[in-house]
Order: C-alpha cells, then sequence, then structure tokens
C-alpha cells in the first residue's frame, strides 16, 4: 500500500509543477488553486508513504515518478519537444523506480545504537 501511495503522490507532484509553470509567478487565480491543492496531495502522501519506506527510496521515487510525468505531460501537448534521446532517459527513469521496488533494504539502524549493537 505504501507503494501505491507513494505513486498517486507522484502523479500530485506532476499536477503541481504543470500548474506552477502555468500561474506564470501564482497570478491566474486557477492554476495557483491547482497548483495549492496539488503541493498539499503530494507532501500528505508522501509524508503517509515515508512510514513504511525509506526516505532514500520513496524520494527518489517521487521525484522521479514526478519529473517523468512532467516532461511527458509537456511533451504530449507540445510545450516540450519530444526527442528518441528524451523518451529513451525518461524510459531510464521508470525502469530505476522499478528497479528501486524490487531491491530490497537493509533496515537503518536505530538511533543512537553503534555499528556492533553498543550504544554511542
Amino acid at each position: 500500500m505504501p507503494w501505491i501511495i507513494l505513486l498517486i503522490s507522484a502523479v500530485f507532484e506532476a499536477v503541481w509543477a504543470t500548474a506552477l509553470g502555468s500561474s506564470h509567478g501564482l497570478s491566474e487565480p486557477v492554476p495557483t488553486v491547482v497548483f495549492l491543492i496539488g503541493l498539499a496531495l503530494s507532501m500528505i502522501g508522501l509524508a503517509i508513504a515515508l512510514r513504511k519506506l525509506p526516505i532514500s527510496v520513496a524520494y527518489a521515487v517521487w521525484i522521479g515518478v514526478g519529473a517523468a510525468l512532467t516532461v511527458t505531460y509537456a511533451m504530449l501537448t507540445s510545450a516540450e519537444s519530444v526527442s528518441a534521446l528524451k523518451v529513451l532517459f525518461l524510459g531510464g527513469i521508470v525502469a530505476s523506480v522499478i528497479g528501486l521496488k524490487f531491491v530490497k533494504s537493509a533496515p537503518a539502524p536505530e538511533p543512537g545504537i553503534a555499528k556492533g549493537g553498543r550504544a554511542m
């Protein structure tokens, strides 16, 4: 479940990033409201996902998926040019996110516990 929440949060990251670009410095009301709502939902989702996922993985997935979706949307709406290299590198981001899902992380040491299990 934390992975699903994280991916939904990344979608909202792309929404707020796109809305921010459309808001013309937060001077357009509708994109500004979409930006603020998307930002809040994205951060809330990231925070919830961080309860179960390590920040190193969650942040990389959140920002990677959000960036890939933002660029993809820009290419689909002709705001950004399309090239084979861009598509290749976006595919690399997606492949990296999938890889992070399947790599098991070692549990983080508890604060105050030194290597070897002794308290500091």
